[in-house]
């Protein structure tokens, strides 16, 4: 008689963890398609032109994705200019730099940052955070480069650069857990090494730390870029929300996470409400695009420190 210490589990975990992997599959396959077919009447109507026309006209049925793709690209992109470096700062300051106590207690306040809903993200970035910016930051901006483009027109507290820095704020508790874990686990024989062979902080961080990490540290990039670039509700505040392009940061805008938000609810006609659609296939495409970019990123990566070591 067969004991149940010796029955073979490794057939049943098999099929389990094949089963898990095609769900997945399954379901962005499902996603993929559900957008397509909604989308259609929009893509038989615009075709390739949706994607580089900027007009948003409802009433005469002119839709195009040009400001929605410009403004989701320009405040993610603020967003990681502002908050990558942040991060790694706080990040190399948790684990090398502060005391054991200090660590602990800044490592819980990021935490809980990434625990507090978008909305009151945008709640707060709209009633304090953009008064604060037309009052103090927006005037200094003007004054500081009076001829720059980015910084140009009525300081109105809302726009592009607010969307941005609420972005920011909102990723950087994602990037700075996830590169401090990354950076706990260098090994602390490496760095005493070549602390014992006279090397400062700097130079331990710069020539050990970072390049022992620097899958990681990628991978939490791309972690939060890929949170910023589909927020919803806190760029929705903030942003604007007008179908314009516009050179300055200043200006107001939206991006297609904050048109959808907005106007899914008002689509009156079938066409409407497909275009609506397309724009949600082409957050769908950007996302993905975005994923092959880090696998490829970290793949790279990862044959540049093989081939070093």
């Amino acid at each position: 008689m067969q004991t149940k210490s010796h029955i073979n589990f490794d057939p049943a975990f098999r099929w389990l963890t094949l089963a898990g992997g095609l769900a997945i599959l399954f379901l962005v396959g499902s996603i993929c398609y559900t957008l397509i077919i909604g989308a259609m009447p929009a893509l038989k109507k615009f075709g390739i032109g949706f994607l580089f026309s900027q007009s948003w006209d409802p009433a005469f049925k002119e839709f195009g994705a040009l400001s929605s793709v410009y403004g989701t690209l320009v405040s993610t992109a603020i967003g990681m200019l502002i908050a990558v470096p942040l991060s790694l700062v706080i990040a190399l300051f948790l684990v090398e730099l502060a005391p054991p106590a200090v660590s602990r207690l800044v490592g819980g306040a990021i935490e809980l940052l990434a625990a507090i809903p978008s909305i009151i993200y945008g709640m707060w970035g709209l009633f304090v955070f953009a008064p604060f910016l037309a009052d103090h930051v927006q005037p200094w901006l003007t004054s500081v480069a009076p001829g720059l483009p980015l910084f140009q027109g009525p300081p109105i507290g809302i726009g592009m650069l607010a969307a941005g820095i609420i972005l920011a704020l909102m990723v950087l508790p994602f990037i700075t857990s996830v590169t401090r874990d990354v950076f706990q686990m260098v090994p602390e024989v490496v760095k005493e090494s070549a602390y014992g062979m006279g090397s400062t902080t700097w130079e331990v961080t710069r020539k050990v730390t970072l390049p022992y990490g620097i899958q990681g540290v990628v991978g939490a990039c791309f972690l939060g870029l890929g949170r910023a670039i589909g927020e919803t509700m806190a760029v929705t505040f903030v942003i604007g929300n007008r179908h314009e392009i516009s050179a300055s940061l200043f200006a107001a805008g939206n991006s297609i996470a904050s048109t959808l938000a907005n106007e899914f609810t008002e689509a009156s006609d079938d066409l409407y409400l497909a275009a609506l659609i397309e724009l949600g296939l082409v957050l769908f495409g950007i996302t993905l695009v975005i994923q092959f970019i880090a696998r490829w990123w970290l793949r790279r990566t990862a044959r540049k420190l093989g081939a070093v070591r």
